[in-house]
């Protein structure tokens, strides 16, 4: 993971800068996270059009017999698969995204 910093842009969403900082228990530790993290630049989710396409990805795979779990990973993978932007994750739950929608990885 750590050999794409400073090859690429790395770009955060504002859901995902949600996600990350509430995790931090340590009040250092959530400070030097929102440093980090806010230096980079922030894209504003979802929006009405991505709202929807998220929606309609959701029904594709839901069709397909794979339910989504967390409506936050809809937008977020539907976000980077619009935007044309690698996503980076260790999270299994974006499998069915690269699978079955053109998700692609940062990896």
């Amino acid at each position: 993971m750590n050999e794409i910093l400073g090859l690429e842009e790395v770009v955060v969403g504002d859901l995902i800068l949600t996600e990350l900082l509430q995790g931090f228990r340590r009040d250092i530790d959530y400070k030097a996270a929102k440093n980090v993290l806010t230096s980079l630049v922030v894209h504003d989710l979802p929006g009405i059009a991505l709202a929807i396409k998220s929606a309609n990805n959701f029904r594709k795979l839901r069709k397909k017999g794979i339910t989504i779990r967390k409506t936050s990973d809809m937008i977020i993978a539907t976000y980077c698969i619009e935007n044309k932007i690698p996503l980076l994750f260790t999270d299994n739950d974006f499998v069915p995204f690269m699978d079955n929608l053109k998700l692609k990885t940062a990896y």
